[in-house]
């Protein structure tokens, strides 16, 4: 009887509710082992990912992943989101230089990790959408470059230097704002931009019924050729995994499989495009192949 080859994959994973029955052994297979090797922050690894093939499959930020597809990067998306969150709260401001309404950055200097940072592009999608923002008429300031070489920041963003701290510069009154999420300063002084958000969420998805994707899980394009085994063993142990603890997912986190999450990711293609991060607009079914697409049809 011919019997399968097991191996062994290079995974940059962070450790989320949904993924940690994978990480501590609770989900397996008899044919694919993972090797989480990448950083505990599992943004730090994207660079690494795309620029340097260090790892074999992983999460990738959904802009990232949009990117890496733009400028032809070998990765392919698994129909399974491994995080993600409703964003309307992750823009703050100092309160004690005066009241700050979303249109009131236009004109000011605005301060976001990176520009290509996937909180930025919903945030920002929703001051466009939501309350009438004309992005280009805020300076993006930047602490790093986006993960693929090949991007350049459009120009209205700035460089900041090296090592500044964003949220030390909106408390000092240096940025009119920042887009940080849960890294806004805990910080009394430090108001919401956009106003009632959590109120304003529930509201946005009652009306649209869209939620904010953050990271996808991929695999190495070569993978689903020479091991598509393997592929459907890393989609099955995402999907038992993650079922262990659906009961307490919040209404927030994205769902599984392509056509349930058909709507979210085209949200993020049209944001994307409108904020520069793609050239063009790519179709949803694009960011897949016959075989990752397929995956729980």
């Amino acid at each position: 009887m011919a019997t399968t080859a097991t191996t062994t994959l290079r995974t940059n994973l962070a450790d989320y509710p949904v993924t940690a029955a994978m990480r501590d052994g609770r989900v397996s297979s008899d044919i694919v082992t993972l090797d989480f090797c990448g950083p505990p922050q599992a943004h730090n690894g994207f660079k690494a990912m795309l620029r340097e093939n260090a790892y074999d499959c992983g999460e990738l930020a959904i802009v990232t992943l949009l990117q890496a597809k733009a400028f032809g990067k070998p990765w392919v998306a698994l129909p399974i989101p491994v995080n993600g969150r409703f964003q309307h709260h992750c823009a703050g401001y100092n309160r004690d230089f005066g009241v700050l309404h979303p249109k009131d950055i236009e004109g000011k200097r605005v301060g976001v990790r990176s520009y290509t940072q996937t909180t930025g592009l919903w945030i920002r999608g929703i001051l466009k959408h939501e309350y009438g923002v004309d992005l280009d008429k805020v300076t993006w300031c930047t602490v790093n470059d986006g993960h693929l070489l090949e991007y350049s920041d459009p120009a209205n963003c700035e460089r900041l230097p090296k090592g500044s701290d964003i949220g030390q510069m909106m408390l000092d009154g240096e940025l009119a704002a920042t887009l940080q999420g849960v890294d806004l300063p805990k910080d009394p002084r430090v108001e919401y931009l956009v106003p009632e958000p959590f109120e304003a969420a529930k509201k946005w998805f009652s009306r649209t019924g869209a939620v904010c994707i953050n990271h996808m899980f991929v695999v190495h394009e070569e993978l689903t050729r020479t091991r598509p085994d393997a592929v459907r063993e890393i989609y099955r142990m995402l999907v038992e995994s993650r079922a262990l603890v659906e009961a307490d997912l919040p209404a927030s986190y994205p769902p599984v499989g392509l056509e349930a999450n058909r709507k979210n990711i085209q949200l993020a293609i049209d944001w994307a495009y409108e904020q520069k991060f793609i050239a063009e607009k790519m179709s949803v079914d694009s960011l897949f192949n016959d075989m990752t697409a397929s995956l729980g049809a």
